[in-house]
């Protein structure tokens, strides 16, 4: 046994006759600690650029799949969501991974099919300068945000 060990265990009987390491007589009744108190945490830039984005706007029920066309608009909101169309509709994509977002990087889209953008295609990332690949993106479903008063879901 060392020095220090000792020293602790001759301590002890001291520690419990002075009540340092004593249970309370009322420990089944004693208050409750209060709960923490959380803060909010203040939206990020992409979170404030998307909610500027949506504005008049009102979801839709999400979807798998939506028709993709070559010439379709698509913004890219960093560590926050892909957003796709213009106009009436719009389909925001969020994904698994938002950190993962950068508009710094080319999103590279492996799709099963040539007509419409699924959550299951497989998409990359790859560094616009050098070429090289910078990660992978999990796409989750597509949420249609119409115009307030808009009569359809047309892709924009």
């Amino acid at each position: 046994m060392t020095r220090s060990h000792s020293a602790l265990l001759a301590a002890l009987p001291l520690a419990l006759a002075g009540g340092l390491l004593a249970v309370p007589a009322n420990a089944d009744t004693a208050p409750e600690t209060p709960a923490a108190t959380v803060l909010p945490v203040p939206p990020t830039e992409g979170e404030l650029r998307l909610a500027k984005l949506l504005k008049g706007r009102v979801a839709g029920k999400p979807v798998a799949c939506i028709r993709s066309l070559g010439n379709q608009r698509m913004q890219t909101i960093p560590g926050t969501a892909f957003v796709y169309g213009a106009g009436e509709t719009i389909w925001v994509q969020r994904t698994a991974n938002p950190e993962q977002i950068d508009d710094r990087d080319a999103l590279v889209t492996n799709r099963f099919t040539g007509t419409q953008l699924c959550r299951f295609d497989v998409m990359t990332t790859i560094d616009r300068v050098n070429g090289f690949f910078t990660g992978a993106v999990f796409f989750e479903d597509f949420v249609p945000y119409t115009r307030k008063g808009s009569k359809g879901e047309g892709e924009g």
